[in-house]
């Protein structure tokens, strides 16, 4: 449970207590410092919040600056605001004059963003905010992840607070952390004194499209054993770089390359040819980003060069007969270091490492009967580390199907077994069914068709939304998600549209607007 908090008890007879006094100015500092690039962009309340959103460090289990950051927003206004110890945040506003007999709604998206940025860039993500940039139509962050996803929701929340000319019904704002790490924040909240019971979900990417269902989804951690010894031969060092990644859910259709599976196919194919002994590995960041890089530290003796030069060609010319449209910037360097004598993995060892980097599922293993187009099931493993006496292997497993999870989160877990090693699965989240029948959808598609004199795409989607989880906590909750158009999320290529920001801005409005 969450401690009330309200613009009537941050006060005592001193005025502001400490904690409000130094935040505030921690705020100001903030603003001043960052409100830079975006200031003439419109509408300008969204692109003032989200630019000091950037601002603030934020991504998952990070959240706490950016929660107190809300929690500070309300009490300045006066909202009803609650914030409990996971850093979920609640905060809620009256209905406008005549807007007191419609149902309430609830505005809902999540406070972390997923932290990946490109190998050279300096910014830690953890302690330092973003560097924006404008190009054209777009708004990116150099060298890292945007957090549009769902940055942008946040600031179209606070924007909707913040102007009280905005005609609304009663509004409840509910802001999440962990969402990109299994929906944590809104499994754990606890939603009984919310009201509302039509809920819009802000945490789409792409504009004109109604999103009414989408998957389940789980987290896999496998660790397997490994054993070394020592060895003396040359080093080198195998970089994997140049693949675009992506979101594990929106982009795992796109036939794009995951770095893990291509290291593991790399060193099968340099296996074949001479014998070497592998001493480290790692690829990815998240396990819900299809990774896009990828390394090696390898030791072979003096007589490998050549097969090694020849398993490099047969790599390079592999990924472009498989990848060449769809991940056509797939680059494999090999960097020789010098003669060294290092801890490295015995042949059994090896063996389980080459046997679970290719024998593991990955990518996309089941299409929707139901729904042409729709990835039913499908799995990313996001993220490899090999160090000590362990390899990691981290998955995210998405369905539409409850019992398709299960059986891909079993297969993965027997082949783990079969190596000897453990498994662990956390945040298993309900998928979120179409509904037949939805009032909130039929207002959301009447609303669109007076703004844009067309009509909306209506679609289920493969990527893990909180609505699924919040309906569970609210009997009868008809939810609607939408969002503006935003463009390879989760990388640090990810853009937001500045003008689509400002359309959907009006089609938000349009539908509190409605009675």
């Amino acid at each position: 449970m969450g401690i009330p908090l309200c613009a009537e008890n941050t006060r005592n007879k001193g005025g502001n207590t400490p904690w409000v006094y130094h935040y505030a100015l921690k705020t100001r500092a903030i603003k001043e410092e960052i409100m830079k690039v975006l200031q003439n962009l419109e509408p300008a309340s969204v692109f003032r919040f989200f630019e000091e959103i950037c601002g603030i460090p934020h991504i998952s289990f990070h959240e706490k600056q950016i929660s107190d950051y809300c929690v500070n927003f309300a009490k300045e206004r006066g909202y009803y605001c609650e914030q409990d110890e996971m850093g979920n945040v609640l905060i809620t506003a009256p209905a406008s004059p005549g807007y007191e007999d419609v149902p309430g709604v609830i505005l809902q998206g999540h406070l972390d963003m997923v932290g990946d940025k490109m190998p050279d860039c300096a910014i830690d993500m953890e302690k330092e905010g973003l560097d924006l940039f404008i190009d054209g139509d777009y708004i990116g962050a150099r060298g890292t992840t945007l957090g549009g996803d769902d940055g942008i929701a946040v600031a179209y929340a606070l924007a909707i607070l913040d102007d009280k000319t905005i005609p609304h019904p009663h509004l409840e704002v509910v802001l999440t952390v962990g969402e990109e790490v299994g929906l944590l924040g809104a499994t754990g909240m606890d939603l009984s004194s919310c009201k509302g019971c039509r809920l819009l979900n802000l945490d789409s990417e792409e504009e004109g499209v109604l999103t009414a269902g989408c998957a389940g989804g789980m987290r896999a951690r496998c660790v397997i054993p490994v054993c070394r010894e020592k060895k003396t031969g040359t080093v080198y060092k195998v970089a994997l770089r140049g693949l675009l990644g992506g979101h594990s859910g929106v982009d795992i259709h796109k036939g794009r390359s995951n770095a893990n599976i291509l290291l593991g196919r790399f060193l099968m194919l340099l296996q074949e040819r001479t014998e070497f002994s592998l001493i480290n590995l790692s690829g990815g960041a998240k396990n819900n980003v299809i990774p896009k890089d990828g390394d090696a530290e390898i030791l072979l003796s003096s007589d490998g060069t050549e097969a090694l030069e020849e398993a490099v060609k047969l790599f390079n010319a592999m990924t472009e007969a498989e990848y060449g449209t769809a991940d056509p910037d797939i680059c494999l360097k090999i960097e020789m270091k010098e003669q060294q004598e290092r801890e490295v993995l015995d042949a059994d060892s090896l063996k389980k490492v080459l046997d679970a980097l290719n024998l593991m599922p990955n990518g996309v293993q089941a299409m929707s009967a139901d729904l042409p187009g729709l990835v039913e099931t499908s799995l990313n493993m996001g993220v490899v580390r090999l160090s000590g006496a362990e390899l990691e292997l981290d998955f995210s497993i998405r369905s539409s199907v409850d019992s398709a999870k299960k059986y891909m989160s079993k297969k993965i877990e027997n082949l783990t077994l079969l190596l000897g090693g453990k498994i662990e699965f956390t945040g298993d989240y309900p998928s979120w069914p179409y509904a037949r029948n939805s009032q909130l959808r039929d207002l959301c598609v009447e609303v669109y068709r007076k703004q844009y004199g067309k009509e909306p795409v209506i679609e289920v989607i493969h990527a893990g939304l909180e609505c699924g989880i919040l309906s569970g906590k609210i009997p009868g909750l008809d939810c609607i998600s939408f969002g503006p158009d935003q463009n390879d999320i989760h990388t640090p290529n990810e853009r937001l549209c500045i003008s689509s920001v400002g359309r959907v801005w009006e089609y938000l409005k349009g539908i509190l607007a409605e009675k």
